[in-house]
């Protein structure tokens, strides 16, 4: 099981995360970070061995691109490629390349709720070289994702989350409810341990739900979880 984490967005201390996960998800300058920021970001990753991943998001930096925003057919996908190409270049500079797909926050979520905004991202993952696999969320019910993957060639990596808490639907608590966001080290590192360990989550009422991840998130953005990686990067290995 990979540790991943949102990096490069200009908060947090993502020197202390990469030395304990396996892929940084990079913001690619339209919600947060910038051409330098990517640079050094990428070469912590480069220092520290970890895949480099890109973290695309709306073009919304007063709204750290939590908010949807509507597009016109064909424009998600050129801002996809946009983004990931941005990346990929300081990557090349350094060595290195982008690995895998994640989009960050509201196209994130507009992704796994809207199957139009998932085959754009699709479509712009087709024209990158080597079709790199794309990070959803993994859910219980999958099928109709997979489906649309597979009619594109791209590969599909499937991510937990650590510390946020999962409603009985399995999707995640909205941000804007108590106990959306775990703010201690203890919960999150336990809800790690039962994805990988069980294959299941608990959600915030109680009830546990199948759950088969890649991959399991922390964000760089929570100073609780940054606290904790280290004990979960540790626990997956044990």
């Amino acid at each position: 099981m990979k540790l991943n984490a949102d990096v490069g967005e200009g908060m947090g201390n993502d020197e202390a995360l990469f030395r304990w996960i396996d892929m940084a998800n990079i913001a690619c300058g339209y919600h947060a970070g910038d051409t330098g920021l990517m640079a050094r970001t990428v070469d912590l990753a480069v220092t520290y061995g970890v895949a480099v991943g890109a973290h695309p998001g709306y073009r919304d930096r007063e709204g750290f691109g939590r908010r949807s925003v509507a597009h016109l057919p064909g424009e998600i996908e050129r801002l996809v490629l946009d983004q990931v190409e941005a990346l990929d270049a300081v990557c090349r500079e350094q060595g290195t390349q982008v690995q895998y797909v994640k989009p960050h926050g509201a196209l994130y979520h507009d992704m796994m709720q809207r199957m139009d905004v998932l085959e754009e991202i699709l479509q712009a993952l087709c024209k990158l070289a080597g079709k790199i696999p794309l990070m959803v969320m993994a859910r219980t019910q999958d099928a109709a994702e997979k489906l649309l993957a597979l009619k594109f060639g791209v590969p599909l990596l499937f991510e937990a989350f650590a510390d946020r808490a999962y409603t009985d639907d399995g999707t995640l608590v909205d941000r804007s409810l108590e106990g959306a966001v775990f703010t201690t080290p203890g919960p999150m590192i336990a809800q790690a341990r039962q994805i990988a360990s069980q294959g299941s989550v608990t959600t915030a009422s109680g009830k546990v739900l199948p759950l088969r991840a890649d991959s399991i998130c922390v964000h760089g953005d929570n100073e609780a979880s940054i606290a904790a990686a280290k004990q979960i990067y540790l626990s997956l290995r044990t």
